[in-house]
Parts: C-alpha cells; sequence; structure tokens
C-alpha cells in the first residue's frame, strides 16, 4: 500500500516509517520543515509538504494514498486548547477525504485519562467529546467515520513511549530531578503508569494497518509502573535522593505525574498478535541512556 504519514519525522512516526517500508509498503511522509523532509528522505520514504494548520495538504496527502497513519499533534501544553482543536480539524479533513473509499485511516490517540485508578481495556470507550475536549474529542470523532466507509482504527499509546533519544514525559522527569537536585514522586508513589518501548509501538501500529474498522489497540507493553519506581531509577542513575513532593513540583507534568492510569493491552495481544520484546522503562533507565543527553 501507499501510506501518508503524519507526524513522520517525530519520536514515534521516525520508528514507524523503516516498519512499514520494510513490510513492503510505499511510505509518503508529511513533513513541514527542511529538516524533517531530510529525515523522512533518509528513511526511505517520500516528502509530503505541509503541516497541521494546512488541511489542503492533509487532504491532498490523505487523497493520494492507500491507508493513513495520522500521528502528528501539537504538544503545545501552553495552549492545549487550541492544540486540541487542531487536532479536530486535522481528523475531519482526513476522514471527509477517505469517507467512501473503505480505506484504513489509523490515528493516535491516548490510554491516559480513560479510567482514572483502574486499569483500562480498549474496551473502554473514550470519555472525550466534543471541540472542547482534550486532544478536540478527536477519536469519538474520527470512529464517526466508520459510518461513512472509513476503516477507521485508533491507536491508544501509553503516556511513556520510551527508548534512547527520548524527549517526552520521562526525559522531562530526569530534567526536573536535575533542576531539584532530587528525584521525586507525588503522594506515596504508588500510581501507575503504562509505558511501551518506542520499537514495539512502531510495530504494533505497521499490524494495526490490518485491523478492521472501529478497532481499538493499545500500544502498551507496561500495565503500570509504579511512580516511585521510575523516581527511583533516575535518582539512582542521576545519583540523587528520592522523596516525595506535591504536584507543583513537577510544573505542568505534575497532574500527570500524580495520576493513576494503568491500561491492559490484553485483547491488542490476542487480536493482532502483538508482542512486546524490547526493553522495559525500568531496564531502560538502568540502561543509562536518559542521563548521557542533555
Amino acid at each position: 500500500m501507499k501510506v501518508f504519514v503524519t507526524g513522520a519525522s517525530g519520536w514515534i512516526g521516525s520508528a514507524v516509517l523503516p516498519e512499514l517500508i520494510a513490510a513492503g509498503h510505499d511510505v509518503l511522509g508529511l513533513a513541514r520543515s527542511d529538516a524533517s523532509a531530510a529525515a523522512v528522505t533518509a528513511a526511505g520514504a517520500q516528502v509530503h509538504h505541509g503541516s497541521l494548520d494546512d488541511l489542503d495538504s492533509l487532504r491532498t496527502g490523505a487523497a493520494a494514498a492507500d491507508a493513513v497513519i495520522h500521528l502528528a499533534f501539537k504538544h503545545d501544553f501552553t495552549d492545549y486548547a487550541g492544540a486540541g482543536r487542531t487536532e479536530r480539524a486535522a481528523v475531519s479533513a482526513i476522514g471527509d477525504t477517505l469517507a467512501g473509499s473503505g480505506r484504513p485511516f489509523l490515528f493516535a490517540s491516548g490510554v491516559a485519562l480513560l479510567t482514572p485508578g483502574r486499569v483500562a481495556t480498549e474496551h473502554d470507550p473514550n470519555p472525550l467529546r466534543g471541540p472542547d475536549a482534550p486532544r478536540g474529542g478527536a477519536e469519538n470523532l474520527a470512529f464517526e467515520y466508520t459510518d461513512r466507509d472509513v476503516r477507521t482504527v485508533s491507536l491508544r499509546f501509553a503516556p511513556t513511549v520510551h527508548g534512547p533519544g527520548d524527549h517526552g514525559f520521562v526525559a522531562q522527569l530526569v530534567r526536573i530531578a536535575r533542576e531539584h537536585g532530587v528525584s521525586a514522586y507525588s503522594g506515596d508513589g504508588s500510581n501507575r503508569w503504562p509505558a511501551v518501548h518506542r520499537s514495539d509501538a512502531a510495530a504494533l501500529v505497521r499490524q494495526a494497518l490490518e485491523a478492521p474498522a472501529g478497532t481499538i489497540v493499545h500500544a502498551v507493553a507496561e500495565e503500570g509502573v509504579p511512580a516511585r519506581d521510575i523516581a527511583t531509577a533516575i535518582g539512582q542513575g542521576l545519583g540523587l535522593p528520592v522523596t516525595t513532593a506535591t504536584p507543583d513540583h513537577f510544573g505542568w507534568l505534575g497532574p500527570f505525574f500524580a495520576a493513576d492510569i494503568p491500561a491492559s493491552s490484553t485483547v491488542t495481544q490476542k487480536q493482532l498478535g502483538w508482542t512486546p520484546t524490547h526493553p522495559t522503562l525500568l531496564e531502560d533507565l538502568a540502561a543509562g541512556h536518559y542521563f548521557t543527553a542533555r
């Protein structure tokens, strides 16, 4: 298939591209800068110039492809509402273009906020609806296109997609620990965070291209790593003491790192035959690469 990928040069997308190409697919990667275009080309994919704000570029990319994998998102926590509106507009543009074609539309979502305090499964509906919801309620919006003959598949990623080069939540926790001279967790640190290695997540995205319409997959290798264990591993890696702290210690990340948001991928693994094989989060932290890059 010819697959149009947004976020093609991003953290997850740059791992998905070689998975798709190795499987024999032709890939068209969205790029909004010369640096992104160079990364897409280096991966062996074709470049499609545009951005999430350029809806025409999304429409033309989707129209030229046999399938769309939408991984791009504006991770701007200073204007999260604006990022949600952008996401909703992007999903609408792609969905409208694919309507009536039966083509796959895979899009990035998440397991956080689904069922705080208990293990979320693929059977749990996403409670986020409407343009004012986080991420613009895009998952429920995208699933509306299944009634318009679009093979919609939700890719719910763990909040921690880890591995060498990670600049996400765990890298931010390392930065915060360095700045404060202490590695911290909230409360008693028993709250759980799901995690998945970047390479395992990329393999799942490639497999999900074959999933039927309406499928929800969970890119989760570990149901929930206790926050205290994460903080302890960071403390060991940096040679810092480990203690509890209030959520404001972590800035904007505080509410997320204090949340108890475990999630399962049992259904996904059974349905798609996906088996995570790469290092766990704590193994990645023990490997040291989170502490050598600044």
